[in-house]
């Protein structure tokens, strides 16, 4: 399962033809801390600028509201830097995983 959010990530970025260096910001969604990690270095986006302001562990479940929260949480996260390209990816229950992308412009 902490695994499951990587391929996640990687279609998400081809899909919207972006590389890893073109995202500013990353948010995620793990039951686990090792999830996190995973993702840092399967991407090789850095840990310690991934999840600004806390990551979804303080939350909890269910999925969807928790996701939305990391997601607008993002935004406002981006809206206060200046802008920048977002991933969030997710990890539900098993291995399937979910991620979106979000561009903001100010």
């Amino acid at each position: 399962m902490p695994a499951a959010t990587v391929p996640a990530a990687r279609d998400a970025l081809a899909r919207a033809a972006l590389a890893v260096s073109a995202v500013t910001h990353v948010k995620t969604h793990n039951p686990f801390a090792v999830g996190d990690i995973v993702v840092s270095r399967e991407l090789g986006f850095p840990v310690e600028k991934m999840n600004g302001y806390g990551c979804s562990l303080v939350w909890g479940h269910p999925q969807g509201p928790t996701g939305m929260r990391a997601v607008i949480e993002m935004i406002e996260q981006m809206v206060m830097e200046g802008g920048g390209v977002g991933l969030f990816t997710g990890c539900a229950a098993g291995d399937s995983a979910m991620s979106v992308l979000v561009r903001v412009d100010v």
